[in-house]
């Protein structure tokens, strides 16, 4: 399969696996793959313990497929817990739903999933796509790295038949799950240890970049324009990180569309720029653990394992989500009712009086 590119050319479209935990950002993630068909051949939707548990993340990636109609997408159950789980009692480990909320898509409450959920786990389904393949697969993990650890390690064949990981995660600077740690390499810290020392091309979207794509009132004001049942539902997910009790990093305004900046730099790489480095994760038993330490200027002399990106042109980042998500039908239309009763939740009316 080939799509055109922005010069006239002919070039293949990208065979992607998404491996998420939807999560906010993880479903804006999902909608902007979805919307380009042109560039991307989703071969299937993975999920993991993240953001909420396990058993929300793969209802909610159900969910945001149906919201796209795309109940044809196949999407799979993967990893309940970390490699090791030893920082909390219980067996699916902490959950961020101070930050997502109980559902993990916020205020929006989008109706129960009817498409069915795959019976293969994702691990599974991981291995069996990428050994039948006939091409090269690309990976775009936004959670721990649980389940494409997993399937390194049941299956090192496939090694040969990955593309490239392009993930979000880590951070060369501050964490933000501890002073040190981005949240996803913490979840999982020796998950993300076997993917860096795998040899498999990485490109790496830790915090230091995806912290600059910080939703504004202006943006969700364009995004309100377009009418549309996504749009109502995005703006109502995105709404809960402007809520009064909202937990925001210091420097933070908006809500940070940390994942989707994965499927941006597939469909737009010259929006960042980056470097070939030497990365390697802390998986210590203390409060290093999941710290990637980020050989910036090349001082340990060793061998690149990651492309790490650092800037990105947030104009050109929220000008390409904006056009993608026209996608889904600009014509007016009315919200359906699940979405509408969630869309008016009053810290929304509050803070943002123009989308009402």
């Amino acid at each position: 399969m080939e799509a055109i590119n922005q010069r006239g050319k002919t070039v293949p479209k990208i065979p992607l696996i998404m491996d998420c935990d939807p999560g906010l950002d993880d479903a804006i993630a999902l909608l902007l793959a979805m919307a380009s068909p042109q560039e991307i051949d989703l071969l299937g939707v993975t999920t993991v313990i993240g953001n909420t548990p396990l058993e929300n993340t793969q209802q909610n990636a159900r969910r945001i497929c149906e919201l796209a109609k795309r109940s044809d997408m196949k999407v799979f159950k993967g990893c309940p817990r970390t490699f090791f789980a030893k920082l909390f009692s219980s067996e699916t480990t902490y959950s961020a739903t101070d930050i997502h909320g109980e559902t993990g898509l916020g205020g929006c409450i989008l109706p129960p999933p009817t498409m069915l959920l795959q019976p293969q786990h994702a691990v599974s389904f991981i291995i069996k796509t990428l050994l039948e393949s006939p091409t090269k697969i690309t990976l775009a993990p936004s959670a721990a790295l649980t389940n494409i650890a997993c399937a390194l390690v049941m299956e090192p064949r496939i090694k040969d038949k990955i593309d490239k990981v392009v993930l979000m995660g880590g951070v060369i600077g501050l964490g933000n799950i501890t002073p040190t740690a981005e949240y996803n390499f913490y979840c999982d810290p020796q998950a993300a240890y076997v993917v860096f020392t795998s040899g498999i091309p990485i490109v790496m979207m830790g915090l230091d970049v995806t912290r600059k794509t910080q939703t504004s009132e202006d943006w969700l004001n364009q995004v309100k324009s377009l009418r549309t049942p996504v749009s109502q539902a995005i703006v109502d997910m995105l709404s809960y990180y402007h809520r009064p009790d909202a937990i925001l990093e210091p420097g933070v305004s908006g809500g940070v569309l940390h994942d989707p900046n994965v499927i941006a730099y597939l469909l737009k790489p010259d929006l960042y720029n980056g470097r070939e480095v030497y990365v390697e994760i802390d998986i210590s038993p203390t409060i290093m653990a999941g710290r990637t330490t980020v050989d910036w200027h090349g001082k340990l002399k060793l061998k690149p394992n990651a492309y790490v990106i650092n800037e990105v042109d947030v104009k050109g980042f929220f000008d390409l989500l904006t056009e993608r998500l026209k996608y889904y039908n600009s014509s007016p239309s009315s919200p359906s009712p699940e979405i509408k009763d969630c869309f008016q939740s009053p810290f929304q009316q509050t803070l943002f009086p123009d989308l009402n």
